[in-house]
């Protein structure tokens, strides 16, 4: 009687641990939407701070002088 009822009870824990895990498979999904759109979020403001007149005078100014010495 025993034996039976902790295979029941096995058996019931094991579709509990199913439905979780049904339950929390669409979670890994919506971390990635999180992340890809913080990650856009990072390339538009470092878009926008390269494409700015000061960094793009420094940035300029780096490659003359590196071809300056090269050449």
């Amino acid at each position: 009687m025993t034996h039976r009822l902790s295979r029941r009870l096995n058996r019931l824990r094991g579709r509990q641990s199913g439905r979780r895990r049904l339950a929390d498979a669409g979670m890994t999904t919506a971390e990635y939407a999180v992340g890809i759109m913080a990650a856009c979020t990072f390339a538009l403001v470092l878009l926008g701070v390269v494409k700015s007149d000061a960094v793009r005078g420094a940035l300029g100014g780096i490659v003359q002088s590196a071809l300056g010495l090269a050449g």
